[in-house]
């Protein structure tokens, strides 16, 4: 029953708290909704109070029943109603609030549905401003990751009052290193940015020892994490830079955290430490090293054209960990796109030379990174190479092949073989006499059957490459040698299962096979004979008995189809190299049979591709292929609509060096006179 009384609070009726206790203990979760709604109209009212509750029971009533409630709506009105009572009761009350038992059930709703988590954070913000609450609230377990959760789920009735409460949460350190475990890192980086110094080095060794998904690097970059590491390396004490390394260590294999590295100066301070002989310093070089291995994946590090040349110097002053961080930065650096003046000047500095006796390290990581650097390095300095590659260290890429190696130390082996200059008579008869050949061939039926992995590509890269010397047109007993071993199949397999780099120089050795067809071609069997030709060794396009074996034919080796397919697709590194492969069936002996097979595979269509898309070597060779095929009638009734609006405009807008060619192919469309200024 109410009880009368003035009480100060405008002379009205005076709540009966005993009625309210009861209630709150005994009633089930809808009764005990609709008392926590009342309490908190009262007290949002002013009319219930300490003076009102002076024993303190009503806040533990409603505490304990919080804990168990089964609704959500009952747990949403006793939280309204403490936030009110939180406001207007007494030490006591507040001090129970603020317990840890209390803070745990209200952490608890932040996981529950949009309103209880809403008012349960408007709860935690109110009793906040009690000094005891935020240390506490970080301590109960979960906290910080619902909050950080909700902050992120960007509900507008959630958001706004989580990153409040985080960020009076974060003047606890211990709180900001649980909010980046959870992926939220402002606060931590403003305490690299304006904290103490101790709490730099917190906060730094913290990030050094996380596990960080690409994304959490990625943000921590962007959000401004890395400058001020890389000013505490620069100019902290000892601890400062060691976390700092570490820390810059983790983040630095993000591409972009790598870039910001680099546009920060850390570049420079890096090589100084390496160079250092100070002793204290010694233990920063191993995390210096593989700092530099990873920002050297970024091409900005080729703006730093020292760099390189200081690395080299280095090579035989450190330990082996350092040897192979610094072989790794090298190795990156040399094999940007458009490092072609860093590799010369690597080169220029004696860079082989030095890598040379790399070749038989015992340590096969140091070895193998040694022979990515080498293989980078030759890439457009075959000639140069040549001259410093020995007997000996062809003797030791053969071996390696050879062996139970791994498959990056075979690679990388096949790679540089690959990249010396197929003219090079004596390297030609080393490799034949140490049967490099039938390895070549086995390792490639063994690979292009599997799944492809970067390694295996690179491999088969490779391996397409040295057939190249092997294939050359000037050597027929070396073409036949090679077609024995069964070479053809396997490249023809490569046009198809191969990468654009691998299609390529598949298509390259077809092509010098293919070019010494017409030369190699029987004659034709006397019509006297009793017994025909066989119709399957017999080549509509060299008009003889064909097999792979005795011309190199490519139509018997079936590689028309997947050739004219690599023009189809959208890839044009190949182009080159495919039409030199077709037009060896267009030669002046052999040209209208040749394009007849061309244009049966569909070839027409993706020559006419090529003169509209390729580059300008290409469009001269699709065009000249072009040419000669539309000098057959039935070619230009087929295609000659659909080829002439783009001849035209090619005429028009293209290349002036196509012009004359193409004027040819619009004669025979008898879309202009011969005697043409075309021509």
């Amino acid at each position: 029953m109410p009880r009368t009384g003035g009480g100060g609070r405008g002379g009205g009726v005076a709540v009966d708290v005993e009625d309210f206790l009861v209630r709150v203990k005994n009633g089930d979760d809808a009764e005990l909704a609709e008392v926590a709604r009342e309490v908190a109209a009262l007290a949002e009212q002013g009319r219930l109070g300490e003076d009102d509750d002076e024993d303190g029971v009503l806040v533990p009533a409603l505490l304990a029943r919080l804990a168990g409630a089964g609704t959500a709506e009952a747990r949403v009105r006793v939280m309204a109603a403490l936030r009110r009572l939180a406001r207007c009761v007494g030490c006591e009350s507040k001090e129970r609030l603020a317990s840890i038992e209390s803070l745990s059930s209200i952490v608890r709703s932040l996981s529950r549905d949009v309103d209880e988590a809403r008012e349960a954070i408007a709860l935690l913000l109110d009793l906040s401003d009690i000094p005891q609450v935020r240390p506490r609230i970080g301590r109960i377990k979960g906290s910080i990751v619902m909050l950080v959760t909700l902050r992120n789920a960007n509900e507008p009735d959630t958001h706004d009052d989580a990153e409040k409460l985080l960020h009076m949460l974060s003047s606890n350190p211990q709180n900001v290193l649980l909010m980046a475990e959870a992926g939220y890192f402002r606060p931590l980086i403003n305490y690299l940015k304006e904290g103490s110094d101790m709490n730099k080095i917190l906060m730094a060794t913290a990030i050094s020892k996380m596990f960080l998904s690409e994304q959490m690097k990625s943000s921590l970059g962007e959000d401004g994490a890395v400058e001020p590491l890389v000013e505490m390396f620069k100019s902290g004490n000892l601890e400062a830079k060691h976390s700092a390394l570490g820390a810059c260590l983790n983040l630095s294999s993000s591409l972009r955290n790598a870039e910001i590295l680099i546009n920060s100066g850390i570049t420079g301070p890096l090589l100084q430490l390496l160079f250092s002989v100070t002793s204290v310093l010694m233990t920063l070089r191993e995390p210096a090293s593989a700092i530099l291995a990873a920002i050297a994946q970024s091409d900005r590090i080729l703006l730093h054209k020292d760099v390189a040349p200081q690395m080299l110097s280095l090579l035989n002053l450190s330990s082996p960990v350092i040897q192979l961080h610094l072989l790794r930065a090298l190795n990156s650096i040399s094999g940007h796109t458009n490092a072609k003046r860093a590799r010369a000047k690597i080169r220029k500095n004696g860079g082989v030379q030095l890598l040379l006796p790399f070749l038989t390290e015992k340590n096969v990581d140091i070895k193998i990174a040694a022979m990515n650097f080498i293989f980078n390095l030759s890439k457009d300095a075959s000639q140069e190479l040549t001259e410093q590659i020995r007997d000996t260290h062809l003797k030791i890429f053969v071996k390696i092949i050879s062996s139970t190696t791994s498959g990056n130390e075979k690679t990388a082996a096949i790679g540089i073989l690959s990249n010396l200059p197929v003219t090079d008579n004596k390297i030609t008869e080393f490799l034949t006499e140490a049967n490099l050949l039938p390895l070549l061939i086995s390792l490639l039926e063994t690979n292009i059957t599997t799944s492809l992995t970067p390694q295996r590509t690179s491999l088969l890269e490779g391996i397409a490459g040295v057939l190249i010397r092997f294939t050359v047109p000037w050597d027929k007993k070396l073409q036949s040698l090679a077609v024995g071993h069964g070479v053809v199949p396997c490249l023809v397999k490569l046009l198809s299962e191969g990468s654009i780099k691998a299609k390529s120089k598949a298509a390259t050795s077809l092509a010098q096979l293919s070019q010494n067809s017409v030369a190699l071609r029987k004659t034709k069997l006397p019509r006297w004979l009793c017994v025909a030709p066989s119709a399957e060794t017999y080549c509509f396009v060299h008009n003889c008995q064909c097999t792979v074996k005795s011309t190199f034919c490519l139509v018997k080796a079936g590689a028309i189809s997947p050739l004219i397919q690599i023009l189809e697709d959208d890839d044009r590194e190949a182009d080159g190299a495919v039409l030199e492969a077709l037009a060896t069936l267009m030669q002046d002996e052999i040209w209208e049979n040749g394009s007849k097979v061309i244009e049966k595979a569909s070839g027409v269509h993706a020559l006419l591709r090529i003169a509209e898309a390729g580059n300008s070597t290409s469009q001269e060779k699709a065009i000249w292929m072009l040419e000669r095929i539309f000098r057959l009638e039935a070619h230009r009734e087929h295609y000659g609509e659909i080829a002439q609006a783009l001849l035209i405009d090619l005429a028009q807008k293209g290349d002036p060096v196509l012009k004359p060619m193409i004027g040819k192919i619009l004669a025979h469309l008898e879309l202009l006179q011969t005697q043409s200024s075309y021509f």
